[in-house]
């Protein structure tokens, strides 16, 4: 990359997200100096157990504790801290979290988020709950890197939380509909069969379906209602995604009737986003965490690549939900950055012979959205104000 990319890439490094937050981006190392990865419960090289400690953000190397079924961190500064495994180490899911020892549960913070979950009995679903739990892992780190509110509709707020169902359709039974309703995400665990869920992409005409995808989509709809709905962002939403009080079911009917609206691309993140606010927020939601965990990567890794050079149209800070924020010109560098990264990583996917790794394209409305997400996550209040919403919107149309 150029050094102008280096040095947004420098910038962002672990403070982007929060102030003072430190990031560590998704490289990490057991102690005898191998590279291993998220979702390992053990290094490859030298057989030490592995674990992921949710609050720390880190897969660490373990060491046995002082009684059974205990363990503490290899190179932790805090020796007296100690862990165990979550229940489900063994189970299906091979979960390699961590709980420390004073929390009441067995499991870890993201399987405590299960509501009901397909027979592991089945050789199939055992497949899919695999896969499945892999990429809700790793939505879960994300969230609870950035602080955002993760607590089980089961058993730790029934009002407010958020929970899953991994369901598999029964023969003769009605098929089940991946969705949110009220705090309540359901996937359908057979999108986890990367033959199944590439054929449903083909019929949608859809450039990308992931399971990390549709966790990010759906978890975007349960934000919206903990972050958005009544409070001082609900009218700056209006202005710019949309008044999300339009006949939802229509909006959905016309769309498979009728198809998106022929600018779609110019206004929108994907067609679906077209539908409805609601998807609209939802799909934009996807995608910030999209950027954001796959730059979060870059970074971690080191990918700067100072050899490469690449001229892309740049955004400005004009182009952004609110420009005079004091944190929009490193917004912007992120973007900007991700519009490079992007760029050359499709290329290198071209060169296998592989689909792009981004298939999308990022209009100016876009990046509106996306900035105005940004500051919702933030919690900056003062920039939702309606002065702003409606400079926002004249900027839109303009």
């Amino acid at each position: 990359m150029s050094s102008s990319i280096e040095a947004s890439l420098r910038q962002l490094s672990g403070s982007w997200w929060l102030p003072g937050h430190e990031r560590h981006g998704r490289a990490y190392n057991c102690q005898c100096g191998r590279a291993v990865s998220f979702r390992y419960g053990k290094c490859p090289a030298c057989g030490a157990p592995l674990g992921y400690d949710p609050l720390l953000g880190e897969v660490r190397t373990l060491v046995p504790g002082p009684t059974a079924d205990t363990w503490r961190l290899a190179d932790s500064t805090s020796p007296s801290r100690l862990y165990r495994r979550c229940a489900n180490v063994e189970s299906p899911a091979r979960c390699n979290w961590l709980v420390p020892p004073e929390d009441p549960s067995t499991i870890c913070i993201s399987c405590r988020l299960n509501r009901t979950v397909a027979d592991p009995a089945d050789s199939d679903n055992r497949r899919y709950l695999w896969a499945i739990e892999k990429a809700k892992r790793r939505l879960v780190s994300q969230l609870l890197a950035v602080g955002l509110p993760v607590k089980s509709k089961v058993g730790e707020d029934p009002e407010h939380g958020v929970a899953f169902d991994l369901l598999r359709s029964l023969p003769g039974g009605p098929t089940v509909m991946t969705g949110h309703a009220s705090g309540l995400i359901t996937l359908n665990v057979e999108e986890a069969d990367d033959a199944k869920r590439e054929k449903i992409r083909q019929d949608l005409h859809e450039p990308y379906r992931t399971l990390v995808g549709h966790f990010r989509h759906e978890i975007g709809h349960y934000y919206w209602d903990r972050l958005v709905v009544g409070t001082v962002w609900h009218e700056p939403f209006r202005a710019l995604f949309g008044d999300e009080r339009a006949d939802y079911a229509a909006a959905l009917r016309a769309n498979y009737e009728k198809g998106p609206p022929a600018d779609w691309q110019s206004r929108f993140i994907s067609s679906y986003a077209s539908t409805h606010p609601w998807e609209d927020w939802a799909e934009s939601w996807a995608h910030y965490l999209h950027m954001a965990d796959s730059l979060d990567t870059a970074i971690g890794f080191g990918f700067t690549g100072r050899r490469i050079r690449i001229e892309v149209d740049r955004f400005a800070l004009a182009d952004l939900y609110a420009p005079r924020h004091p944190g929009a010109r490193r917004f912007l560098s992120l973007v900007n950055s991700w519009i490079r990264l992007t760029t050359v990583v499709n290329e290198l996917s071209r060169s296998m012979g592989h689909a792009d790794f981004y298939p999308f394209r990022m209009p100016r409305p876009v990046l509106r959205k996306l900035h105005f997400i940004h500051l919702v996550v933030r919690g900056q209040e003062a920039y939702a104000s309606p002065p702003v919403a409606k400079a926002r919107r004249r900027s839109a149309s303009s």
